[in-house]
């Protein structure tokens, strides 16, 4: 098996739903992970703009997810730490949980989500940066996968 990680509200490539940007309720989207790799006893996913003016937007960070999920739900609290043990970093607007798009009017931007199964938890406090959490995620990883979606403004 491979891992996957989607959501139910759009295919790869396709566009996020207004509700999960900036421009609707901006609440975090529910995403399903499918193929998980024996041996996983947590997870770790990054959302972010490669297409960002200022350079790679960070919009979700967020850790320690139990290896037992099939998933995150959508709307999760911008909480620093989750009821199920999952830890939030910080993104670019130095908050913790997820930001939606919000680009600059013009061409649509990609938001790539990679997923890492990791073979124990990062057993870091909340705050990372995307930088941070992915460097520990990769070290620790048995699969990743990405999962992309566009959103742009006229």
């Amino acid at each position: 098996m491979v891992l996957r990680v989607s959501s139910p509200h759009w295919k790869n490539g396709e566009t996020i739903p207004k509700k999960h940007t900036a421009d609707g309720a901006d609440v975090s989207p529910p995403l399903l992970f499918e193929g998980i790799p024996i041996g996983t006893r947590a997870f770790a996913l990054i959302c972010d703009d490669p297409d960002a003016p200022v350079g790679t937007w960070v919009h979700w960070v967020i850790y320690d997810i139990p290896g037992t999920a099939k998933g995150l739900s959508e709307g999760l609290p911008t909480d620093a730490s989750l009821p199920d043990g999952s830890r939030q970093g910080r993104n670019s607007w130095k908050k913790y949980g997820y930001g939606g798009p919000s680009p600059p009017p013009g061409m649509p931007h990609r938001y790539i989500f990679r997923l890492y199964a990791l073979r124990e938890p990062l057993g870091a406090a909340p705050g990372l940066t995307a930088k941070e959490a992915e460097a520990a995620a990769r070290a620790k990883s048995i699969e990743a996968a990405t999962f992309m979606g566009t959103y742009g403004r006229p």
